[in-house]
């Protein structure tokens, strides 16, 4: 396609016709020539934002860009919205590519029930691939946000399904061939499919119910990455028991062929969370067929343990995502 904006034909059969008007909220939403969205609150309502450039991949990059601005809300305790949306694309990106990334979008928005508020679509040489960045608007009543800095020393630390599942989809599915060498396709296939389960809004509204103090979703920096932020956010130590920490084989064996660290890997599906009572939120989470695992406990002072058996180490400072080494090889 041509460099610039997109030909109004173009917006309005590959864009505005593959998104749906869902949420009550939105009273303006995408149009030709409407350049801002309008949504209204109940009283005693506040909205949440959060923005997300995707990054880190181009497979699937619709569904992965909603699932990851929703977890980012969904980590304050809000209900996800809707979003506005950003697509800067190459001029060799065609038509029918981005028709399916918008398709992808709108299937993820479908399943969150949130809607595709409005944004802006582009074609530019800028980018060397299809860039999408997301601002997601959520909601909550006004005396139940949670953040990251409420963390209490003696609370458990629950981390919800697997740590790795992002990072493991996405290496997969770019690395694909070099992983065939050494694993059976049903294994690979396994691995790729973990982005199914990319969304902690279940997780999220489970633990909001049972009134916990934190969450923070796992993301960019892996599972140390979030502990040293909401250590550092609370103003708190950290007692951790590695060995407790969820992980799937797959993601195991993924990272060892391609010379990963999993604590260090993008983790997007799992949801870190603080609670006077983990072990029952726990409980809770099972029942509704969301694995967790107490991990460790908050303590007070800025100590930052990790243990392994016999072996104890301080947790270090954030440290860049071990994602992005499968592109320099």
């Amino acid at each position: 396609m041509k460099i610039g904006k997109l030909p109004e034909p173009v917006l309005i059969r590959s864009v505005l016709k593959q998104v749906a008007h869902r949420r009550e909220e939105v009273l303006v939403g995408p149009a030709v020539g409407q350049d801002c969205a309008v949504i209204e609150g109940r009283e005693g309502e506040v909205f949440v934002l959060s923005s997300d450039p995707i990054t880190g991949t181009t497979k699937d990059i619709g569904r992965h860009s909603v699932h990851i601005t929703a977890n980012d809300l969904a980590a304050s305790g809000a209900e996800p919205v809707g979003i506005m949306i950003t697509v800067l694309l190459t001029p060799e990106t065609t038509e029918e590519e981005l028709k399916t990334m918008v398709r992808d979008v709108e299937s993820a928005c479908r399943e969150l029930n949130m809607e595709v508020m409005g944004g802006h679509t582009e074609i530019t040489d800028v980018v060397k691939q299809p860039l999408i960045s997301l601002t997601g608007v959520g909601k909550i009543r006004k005396d139940q946000v949670l953040t990251t800095s409420s963390v209490k020393p003696g609370q458990d630390i629950v981390i919800t399904k697997w740590i790795g599942l992002e990072g493991t989809s996405i290496a997969a599915k770019e690395k694909e061939a070099v992983l065939l060498e050494r694993f059976a396709p049903s294994f690979v296939e396994a691995a790729k499919k973990f982005d199914q389960y990319l969304s902690v809004v279940p997780e999220a509204k489970i633990a909001r119910e049972w009134g916990v103090s934190a969450m923070h979703d796992i993301t960019e920096g892996g599972v140390f990455g979030a502990l040293w932020e909401m250590g550092s956010g609370s103003g708190v130590g950290l007692d951790i028991d590695l060995k407790r920490i969820p992980i799937r084989q797959e993601t195991v064996e993924v990272c060892e062929v391609l010379g990963l660290n999993p604590y260090i890997l993008m983790s997007s599906g799992s949801m870190m969370i603080a609670a006077d009572d983990g072990w029952g939120l726990v409980r809770r989470l099972e029942q509704a067929g969301i694995h967790g695992a107490v991990v460790g406990k908050a303590t007070a002072g800025n100590d930052r343990i990790l243990r392994n058996g016999e072996d104890t180490r301080y947790l270090d400072k954030p440290q860049s995502d071990e994602l992005y080494k499968i592109y320099q090889s």
